[in-house]
């Protein structure tokens, strides 16, 4: 039975808050090959779900393909940790589960992707590690907004740019920690990015942009102001006992 075979159920899992804002895309990929769709972030269903589903409908085998079209995203490896983690707490009925060895970077790819898989056995690794213990010390968190329009507006390059600016001076999680959003408001000013916990918000980021925010306000302390939107707090009533 090859990994396509019409008797497996073969779903595209979408690897990263990328995919979730191309899901169209992914599922005009699936509908080419009579798959279904899930997601290990920002979106639903999620893996867990859909294998629940494929589960209980008693389907004997499914064949999971990792997509990622966007630049970043966690490797293969935390598919095959997620599922397994599910196959792990199946209660019941469990199919047998092959996953791709490596992930599909476009949706012409999956076939020949698909190609080349490994049984989920439930000895992998689990959900949890010694290294994932402790909130990073990391001084800034810089809030990327992935949503539809900041999407539309070029937030991918500008989160290429960021990454790309903060390796080239030497910083990683533990001195700026990069976080993927969900839409964060001022929509007419995408694409948007927030820094915290100096509450600097940015609009219009683009690549240029994104590296001036790194060495101007990340490195050397001065929010880009060309680029920085205006903040205001709504002031809290005070709250008297009767």
């Amino acid at each position: 039975m090859t990994a396509l075979s019409p008797r497996a159920a073969v779903v595209l899992v979408g690897m990263s808050i990328g995919e979730a804002v191309r899901r169209d895309e992914l599922l005009r990929a699936a509908a080419s090959h009579r798959a279904s769709i899930a997601f290990l972030q920002q979106a639903d269903p999620s893996l867990s779900a859909e294998l629940t589903r494929l589960a209980d409908a008693g389907t004997g085998t499914v064949v999971l393909i990792g997509v990622r079209l966007a630049t970043t995203g966690p490797g293969q490896s935390w598919l095959r940790r997620i599922a397994a983690h599910w196959w792990r707490e199946r209660a019941g009925h469990r199919p047998e589960l092959l996953v791709a060895t490596r992930l599909a970077d476009s949706p012409d790819a999956v076939a020949t992707v698909a190609a080349e898989t490994k049984a989920v056995t439930g000895k992998e690794p689990g959900l949890t590690s010694a290294a994932w213990e402790e909130v990073p010390g990391h001084r800034h968190q810089v809030l990327v907004c992935r949503g539809p329009r900041c999407a539309a507006l070029g937030a991918e390059e500008g989160l290429r740019a960021l990454n790309r600016d903060l390796a080239a001076h030497g910083l990683g999680d533990d001195d700026v920690l990069v976080t993927q959003t969900g839409c964060q408001f001022p929509c007419n000013q995408a694409p948007v990015v927030s820094v915290q916990p100096d509450d600097v918000w940015y609009g219009s980021v683009d690549a240029a942009t994104a590296g001036r925010i790194v060495t101007e306000h990340l490195v050397d302390g001065r929010p880009v102001e060309s680029h920085r939107l205006p903040r205001q707090r709504k002031g809290r009533t005070a709250q008297h006992g009767g």
